[in-house]
C-alpha cells in the first residue's frame, strides 16, 4: 500500500483518538481547530496559486485548483468518492454517497470522530480560500445516508468549467505529511509536551500500520512551509 486517501484519515483518525484520550473535551475542541488550520492552509495555497495566474477567487476557480483527485488504489478498493449534483444554481448542492474518509474512520469505529472532521473539513478550506464564499455542511456520512454539502449563491452555471487543473494536484504523501505535521504543531501549540507526545503516539501507530518507509517519509516533511504555494 502507497500513500493514498485512506491513510490520509487514518492520521486525521489517530488524532482524534489520543487528542480525546488524554484531554477530553479540551482534545476534541484541539482536534476541530487543527483540522480547521490543515484545511484553511490548503484553501490559501490553492487560493495564491489563483491570484499567481490572474484568476478571481469565485467557486468556479475553487473547484479548478484543488489540490487532489482520488487514487487508482482507493479506486481498486471501490471506495471511491461517488458524488451526485442536485442543484448549480442559485446553491450548489452535491450530495456525496461514498468517500474513502468515510470508509477509514467507519473501518476504525470512529464515527463521532468522523462526523467532527468530515462536519469542518471542506467548509475550511473553502474558507482558507475565500472567507467570502459560503460553504455549508447539513450533514455527514458517518451519520445520515449520504453527504450534503451546499455552496451558497455559487455563480455557477451549466456553462462553468470546473475541472481540475492537473498541475496544482499534489500526491497523497504530500497531502498526509501536511495533515501530519499541522495536526502536530497546533497539539504541541495547545498542550505543549503533552501535545508533543500525542503527536508521537500518532507516529508510531502510523509507522507500525504502514511501516518504517511510509512513515519516515512523513518525517521528512517536519519542515515544510505548507502555508505558501509551490
Amino acid at each position: 500500500m502507497g500513500f493514498n486517501e485512506k491513510v490520509h484519515a487514518f492520521i486525521a483518525a489517530k488524532y482524534y483518538v489520543h487528542l480525546t484520550e488524554a484531554f477530553g473535551e479540551r482534545g476534541k475542541k484541539a482536534f476541530v481547530h487543527a483540522t480547521q488550520y490543515y484545511a484553511q492552509q490548503r484553501g490559501r495555497r490553492m487560493a495564491q496559486r489563483a491570484i499567481r495566474d490572474g484568476k478571481e477567487l469565485t467557486y468556479e476557480t475553487y473547484c479548478q485548483y484543488g489540490e487532489w483527485v482520488n487514487t487508482q488504489e482507493v479506486m481498486d478498493m471501490g471506495c471511491s468518492n461517488q458524488a451526485e449534483v442536485q442543484s448549480l444554481s442559485p446553491d450548489f448542492v452535491t450530495h456525496i454517497y461514498k468517500c474513502p474518509w468515510h470508509t477509514q474512520f467507519q473501518e476504525m469505529g470512529l464515527i463521532e470522530g468522523g462526523d467532527t472532521y468530515c462536519a469542518d473539513l471542506d467548509k475550511s478550506i473553502c474558507q482558507g480560500f475565500n472567507p467570502h464564499i459560503v460553504y455549508e455542511v447539513d450533514q455527514t456520512l458517518h451519520k445520515s445516508p449520504y453527504c450534503i454539502h451546499r455552496v451558497r449563491n455559487s455563480g455557477l452555471t451549466p456553462q462553468s468549467d470546473r475541472s481540475k487543473k492537473m498541475e496544482y494536484v499534489h500526491s497523497f504523501e504530500y497531502h498526509c505529511a501536511h495533515s501530519y505535521w499541522s495536526y502536530s504543531e497546533v497539539s504541541r501549540a495547545i498542550f505543549g509536551q503533552e501535545g508533543a507526545v500525542v503527536a508521537q503516539k500518532v507516529m508510531e501507530d502510523f509507522e507500525q500500520t504502514y511501516g518504517k518507509e511510509m512513515a519516515d517519509a512523513l518525517r521528512g516533511y517536519e519542515h515544510t512551509n505548507f502555508n505558501v504555494a509551490d
